[in-house]
């Protein structure tokens, strides 16, 4: 079992969880898009260690914060291989189209993920699915009844497709992928307000129709 609890970081208010498994105390973060004091005051206070910081994809507001939390707990950085593009080029994460945002300094995943993979928090399995479509590298994690989904999936909407590597084709794709998943899951998105698979299936107008 694990606990989950969100700040809200950043200029565009990225979800960023903390999850710990609760046999271990072992803790990952994840999309720590920028700074949060009360997170990491949340892990200085836990008795446990923070192994992992993980990410959905590689937009800046999901990765702003990545390097340097990790290397202040000497956590392992885990994305998808495809992520690890992103976090050295600032066109791909989309730093250098914000002059407001600082440019990422560029930084590597120290564990790379194929679609199907799976790693362990403590005693706590999580898988990695693939599910491009907001951009090329986008993913989602699946672990106890629970689904990281990113900017893949949002209440009663999805990720826009727009930006570089984004595409409608494999949007459809991804989405309904998760449709398709057994059973029913709370999920956790980049932005907005948590909701389940299950609502998902029957009021998002794209998975309601895929």
């Amino acid at each position: 079992m694990t606990d989950i609890k969100c700040a809200a970081v950043g200029p565009v208010v990225t979800n960023c969880f903390l999850i710990t498994d609760e046999a271990t105390g072992d803790m990952l973060v994840v999309d720590p898009g920028d700074k949060s004091k009360a997170l990491i005051d949340e892990i200085n206070n836990s008795s446990g260690e923070l192994k992992y910081v993980i990410l959905t994809h590689g937009h800046y507001d999901h990765i702003g914060y990545a390097k340097q939390l990790a290397e202040m707990f000497s956590a392992k950085i885990i994305c998808g291989k495809y992520t690890n593009e992103f976090l050295s080029d600032n066109y791909l994460n989309h730093s250098a189209l914000h002059p407001d945002i600082p440019d990422i300094e560029p930084f590597s995943g120290d564990i790379l993920l194929d679609d199907g993979d799976t790693f362990y928090l403590g005693e706590t399995e999580f898988k990695y699915i693939h599910t491009p479509g907001h951009t090329k590298d986008s993913g989602c994690y699946i672990f106890d009844n629970n689904i990281i989904v990113g900017d893949t999936l949002f209440r009663d909407s999805y990720g826009r497709t727009d930006l570089p590597t984004g595409d409608d084709t494999e949007m459809i794709n991804s989405i309904r992928k998760l449709k398709h998943l057994d059973g029913d899951y709370n999920v956790f998105p980049g932005h907005g307000y948590m909701t389940t698979l299950e609502r998902e299936r029957h009021y998002n107008p794209l998975m309601s129709r895929v």
